[in-house]
């Protein structure tokens, strides 16, 4: 197995502490993972900028809720400040195929472009 590079292992932990419940009901640790022009098409259709998705994530307040399960997660480092991942997720049956752009900034790797698509029979 090949050694990952560490921006794409960087980008991949980012990747998953914002896939974590915990994470994601704090507005402070999602802020601090998003790029201040980060945006979003969702699986869902709908068009996030920053100041919403912090939002809607705060309103997950479902304490225990479970997180997605993530397969097939890999990176490619496209420039020394620019890495893009995909991987699936299935959130209780909920299965999207997703795609996310990191960027290298002073504060380190921030999620600037994410993009899910639903795949699936839950795709109709």
């Amino acid at each position: 197995m090949l050694e990952r590079d560490a921006a794409v292992e960087a980008a991949i932990e980012g990747e998953l502490r914002l896939l974590d419940p915990e994470i994601r009901r704090s507005p402070e640790l999602v802020g601090a993972l998003l790029h201040p022009d980060f945006h979003e098409f969702g699986a869902s259709g709908r068009i996030w900028d920053r100041a919403s998705i912090i939002a809607s994530l705060a309103g997950e307040n479902e304490s225990g809720a479970r997180p997605s399960t993530t397969s097939h997660m890999k990176g490619v480092q496209l420039a020394s400040d620019l890495v893009h991942l995909t991987f699936d997720t299935d959130n209780n049956g909920l299965r999207a195929h997703r795609s996310s752009l990191w960027r290298l900034t002073e504060e380190g790797w921030l999620l600037y472009f994410h993009q899910g698509t639903p795949h699936g029979s839950d795709a109709a």
